[in-house]
């Protein structure tokens, strides 16, 4: 089966495409650096022709009111052309609770991307992941200075990026699920926690200060983010991927 990765050559495309060629497939990655140009539409129709399967791993640029254009335009090429090169399935990496956090932007245009993906009537799957442990150093980096790390209490359940792609991969492979998958890791955490296990992991000795009001966590209500009864669970533990 022949498979399209657009977002091929990051984080999480460059891991499915080697689960599913090491499977058998012809998995194809697909970015800016080999000719595709999600925004334009250049080379689109080259690179789904004669794919089965479309996996859209592609990420806007910013997480601001401007990544819904993003996900509007880009989507608007990728459909159309799989229309055009008769794709049969569709699947679309999307974030667990998405809908349940109206207050960030970036969320909204997750949102909207899942919404025109059912809306084109194409076969398709929705996969839904909880966040990533690789993207922990980031969201401290953004309330913290030299001494404090402030975050919030808010619960997460988040997953390795080897878990998420091996979860994009097994959607990717199978039949059209036309819904959503959820998937999500083995653990729930409160973000603080999270950022104290992660500092003294690494023998960080700023002190994580519980802000119910830093970074942009801030905005999720209750326990949106984590895995609800359904879910598929990873099985890395966040310790396991910090002892390697």
């Amino acid at each position: 089966m022949k498979i399209a990765v657009m977002g091929g050559t990051g984080l999480i495309g460059s891991q499915v495409v080697k689960i599913a060629q090491a499977a058998g497939h012809e998995a194809v990655p697909h970015s800016p650096s080999t000719g595709v140009d999600l925004l334009t539409g250049a080379g689109v129709p080259e690179a789904l022709r004669g794919a089965e399967v479309l996996v859209n791993l592609t990420n806007s640029p910013t997480f601001d009111e401007a990544s819904a254009g993003f996900f509007q335009t880009t989507m608007d090429n990728l459909l159309a052309a799989a229309r055009q090169e008769g794709v049969g399935h569709t699947v679309v990496l999307s974030i667990l609770g998405v809908d349940q956090v109206p207050d960030l932007a970036y969320y909204r245009a997750k949102v909207l991307q899942e919404e025109i993906l059912k809306a084109s009537r194409l076969p398709y799957s929705i996969l839904r992941a909880t966040q990533f442990f690789e993207f922990v150093d980031a969201v401290l980096s953004w309330t913290a200075d030299d001494d404090t790390v402030r975050l919030p209490a808010t619960p997460v359940q988040p997953m390795a990026a080897a878990d998420v792609a091996q979860a994009v991969a097994d959607v990717s492979l199978g039949a059209p699920l036309q819904g959503t998958r959820n998937v999500g890791g083995p653990e729930v955490f409160t973000l603080d926690e999270l950022g104290r296990i992660t500092l003294a992991a690494r023998g960080d000795q700023r002190t994580v200060t519980t802000d119910d009001s830093a970074g942009m966590f801030a905005a999720v209500p209750g326990d949106v983010l984590t895995a609800k009864e359904g879910a598929v669970l990873a099985p890395t533990t966040y310790r396991e991927w910090l002892g390697r």
